[in-house]
C-alpha cells in the first residue's frame, strides 16, 4: 500500500475548488475508485482511508466497481475519524441495467447503504446506454437486449434522478460519457439540469468542442482516465492506443518542474477547469500535493493543447447494439445521435 500515509496531510482548504451552478463547491481534484480488473475492494477501500487521512475530500465512485460496500465501511472510519460529512464529496453512478423507472431509486438506495451515507452529493447516469454487460467480459460481449440511445427512455430515467433530489437522497445529478447531440436534448427536457458530465479527458483526449459545450451551458467536466489510464481493462485496448504520460512534451516539462509526468496531467487538467479523478493506492498524495505550487506556465499549457491526439482510450464496444456496429457508432461523431 501507500507510504503516503505517513507523509504530512495537505489541508484541504488549500485545494481548488469547482463552484456548480448550484452554488455548491466541489474539490477539483478528487480520488477515483474503479480498480479495473487488477485491484482489490478491500485495497481501494484502504487507499480512501488513506486519501482521506492526507487530505482528499473529494470521492467518485460507482455501484458497478463492485467495492462500494468496502468504501462505505471506509467512510465511517473517516467520519468517525474526526472529519464532517459536509466535507466530504461523494459521487455514484447508476448503471446500465438500473435505467429503468422502477430501479433507479431503489439503486441509488442500494448505494447509499452500501456507502453508509445519508445522502450523495453528486449521482450520475453512468453510460447513455441500458445495454448490461458482465463483469470481466471481453471486447466482443455484446448483450442480446441491446439498445441504441432513445432519448424518451432515458428522459425517463433523468425524472427519477429527478426524483432522487426531491426526496433529499442526492443534492446533484449529472450525466457521463454523453455527446453534444444528446445533451442538447437534456438540456432542453430536464427539470433540473446535469451540474456536471463526467467524459474522458487527457492531454491525447482534449475534447475541446464536449468541453467548451459543458461549460457554457454550466455544466462542470469531470475528467476520467486523467493520466491515460494505464490499469484500464484489457477490453479497452486498441494498438492504436497512446500514452500522455510517455508523450515527450509532457516527459520535458515533468522535467522541467521535477515531478512526475502524471502529475503534469493532473496540473494541466485542474488549470484548463475541468475536475480529474485519478485512480491511485500508491501516488495520491502526489496527485494532490502537486497542485500547491509551481503552476505550468501558459506556454506550457499552450504546448500540452497542441499535443491532443484525438485518442479515445475508453471506446465503449461492450455497448454497440447491432452487428457491424464500430465503437465509433456510440458517440455521435457526425453531430447526430447515431439511429437505431
Amino acid at each position: 500500500m501507500s507510504t503516503a500515509i505517513s507523509s504530512a496531510p495537505i489541508d484541504p482548504a488549500a485545494i481548488p475548488q469547482r463552484t456548480l451552478y448550484t452554488g455548491a463547491k466541489m474539490p477539483a481534484v478528487g480520488l477515483g475508485t474503479f480498480g479495473s480488473d487488477h485491484v482489490s475492494a478491500e485495497a481501494i477501500a484502504q487507499a480512501v482511508r488513506d486519501a482521506a487521512a492526507i487530505g482528499y475530500r473529494h470521492f467518485d465512485c460507482a455501484s458497478v466497481y463492485g467495492n462500494e460496500a468496502q468504501i462505505g465501511a471506509a467512510f465511517s472510519d473517516i467520519l468517525q475519524s474526526g472529519i464532517k460529512r459536509e466535507e466530504l464529496w461523494v459521487t455514484s453512478k447508476l448503471w446500465n441495467d438500473k435505467h429503468g423507472e422502477d430501479d433507479v431509486i431503489a439503486s441509488c438506495k442500494q448505494s447509499l447503504h452500501d456507502l453508509h451515507l445519508d445522502y450523495l452529493d453528486l449521482y450520475l447516469v453512468h453510460w447513455p446506454f441500458p445495454n448490461f454487460h458482465p463483469p470481466h467480459c471481453d471486447v466482443t460481449s455484446r448483450s442480446p437486449d441491446a439498445k441504441p440511445y432513445i432519448h424518451e427512455n432515458y428522459m425517463r430515467t433523468w425524472r427519477k434522478m429527478e426524483e432522487l433530489v426531491n426526496m433529499g437522497l442526492v443534492r446533484h445529478i449529472g450525466t457521463s460519457n454523453m455527446t453534444i447531440p444528446k445533451l442538447k436534448l437534456l438540456l432542453r427536457d430536464a427539470r433540473i439540469k446535469p451540474a456536471v458530465n463526467e467524459m474522458e479527458l487527457h492531454p491525447h483526449f482534449q475534447q475541446p468542442q464536449l468541453f467548451q459545450y459543458v461549460v457554457e451551458n454550466g455544466i462542470q467536466p469531470i475528467g476520467y482516465c486523467p493520466i491515460g489510464s494505464p490499469g484500464r481493462p484489457e477490453r479497452d485496448r486498441t494498438p492504436e492506443d497512446t500514452s500522455p504520460t510517455e508523450d515527450p512534451v509532457i516527459l520535458e516539462i515533468a522535467r522541467r518542474h521535477g515531478i512526475h509526468p502524471a502529475a503534469v496531467c493532473i496540473k494541466w487538467a485542474v488549470q484548463r477547469g475541468q475536475t480529474p479523478i485519478p485512480f491511485s493506492v500508491n501516488h495520491y498524495r502526489d496527485n494532490l500535493a502537486c497542485l500547491l505550487n509551481d503552476p505550468l506556465s501558459t506556454e506550457e499549457m499552450q504546448q500540452i493543447a497542441a499535443i491532443d491526439r484525438n485518442c479515445r482510450l475508453i471506446k465503449g464496444q461492450v455497448f454497440l447494439w447491432k452487428d457491424g456496429q464500430t465503437w465509433e457508432a456510440l458517440w455521435d461523431l457526425n453531430g447526430e445521435i447515431t439511429p437505431a
